[in-house]
């Protein structure tokens, strides 16, 4: 079994030396680690995004170690028991994929390219760039911002979109103001712009925990969902103030995950502790944990934790913003990742 201890003298060095990666631009298109390791966890993990089939995942693509474009059809796909039909034009975000919908087979990102990042990614990237221009986090700016991009065709090129978006603006079309049209969703989407918001005004920032709630409230209003973006938050808090990964993950996240459990499930495939000790779907409740047990399990290795987290299938994408995010400030993240990234190289 491998010792919680070990390497805690390295892990300690190297945190020190990373504290300025945070709200500091860099090569990779202006996107500190943190941002640019979510996204690169996404795009890997979008062509097996919703597979719970691993042998079908394996069949469909073998082991995942790069970014790769989906086929069709997604062995797993249940659109077809989805659908969404919106109450006027205040709510019309499906457009062109809504034909899709309610169709077997559908793979949920069928025309994105390899290497580009899902819907609620690329709302990350909105979301990084706006506040950085601005030089603040303002809320109203920010819904402004999403209802353009969610209502303007040609914005994005996904078939799938989450349950609170299309929650949030079935609400919008029933005429209320934006900034009440959030739901009660408990989806680990509700995080995937967390990174960003982190990214762009720094873990450092004295009123972090404030803007978080704040925004993530906009669009989820539930506690586990709002309680799991706070965790998050502190845990880059820690790692920039200089702790090392797998300390601050202890010490921030004990309500999701302990030295005690770790203990238990470091010896068990990953596939194993991510699909039968703990679910591989996209609830908040075993999805957060999940997503902590790969960024601890691979603290010193961003590659091999991206792909793990990948591999093990279920809402991949989305827990991508937690173990993407962390590892890429623990670690950094390697070029091969940065260079075929559509957001870093459109």
């Amino acid at each position: 079994m491998e010792s919680i201890g070990k390497l805690r003298v390295v892990e300690k060095m190297c945190a020190a030396m990373r504290w300025w990666s945070y709200g500091m631009d860099d090569m990779n298109a202006n996107f500190p680690d943190g941002l640019l390791g979510a996204l690169a966890a996404d795009a890997i993990s979008m062509p097996v995004h919703w597979y719970y089939d691993r042998g079908a995942l394996a069949r469909d693509y073998g082991f995942v170690d790069r970014y790769l474009a989906p086929k069709s059809p997604h062995a797993d796909s249940i659109l077809w028991r989805s659908s969404y039909v919106p109450l006027n034009e205040r709510g019309d975000i499906l457009r062109e994929q809504a034909q899709y919908w309610g169709h077997q087979g559908v793979h949920y990102h069928q025309f994105l390219a390899a290497g580009e990042n899902t819907l609620n990614f690329r709302l990350a990237v909105e979301l990084f760039r706006m506040v950085r221009e601005a030089g603040k986090y303002d809320p109203g700016v920010w819904l402004e911002r999403y209802m353009d991009f969610m209502l303007t065709p040609g914005k994005h090129r996904d078939t799938y979109v989450e349950e609170y978006h299309r929650g949030f603006f079935t609400n919008l079309a029933r005429g209320k103001k934006p900034g009440n049209c959030g739901v009660d969703d408990v989806h680990i989407g509700g995080l995937a712009q967390v990174p960003a918001l982190i990214s762009a005004v720094g873990a450092g920032h004295p009123g972090l925990i404030e803007l978080l709630e704040t925004h993530v409230s906009l669009t989820h209003k539930n506690r586990d969902v709002i309680r799991a973006a706070v965790c998050l938050g502190r845990i880059h808090a820690a790692l920039a103030a200089g702790s090392p990964l797998r300390d601050a993950i202890l010490e921030h996240a004990s309500d999701s995950i302990s030295e005690k459990k770790i203990a238990k499930w470091i010896g068990q495939e990953d596939g194993v502790v991510v699909g039968r000790i703990l679910s591989p779907a996209c609830y908040i409740q075993d999805a957060f944990p999940a997503s902590l047990y790969l960024a601890w399990k691979y603290a010193g290795d961003f590659s091999g934790g991206i792909m793990a987290n990948a591999n093990v299938g279920g809402d991949n994408c989305h827990r991508g913003a937690v173990v993407g995010s962390l590892l890429g400030v623990a670690n950094g993240v390697p070029a091969r990742w940065s260079e075929g990234l559509v957001a870093v190289n459109p």
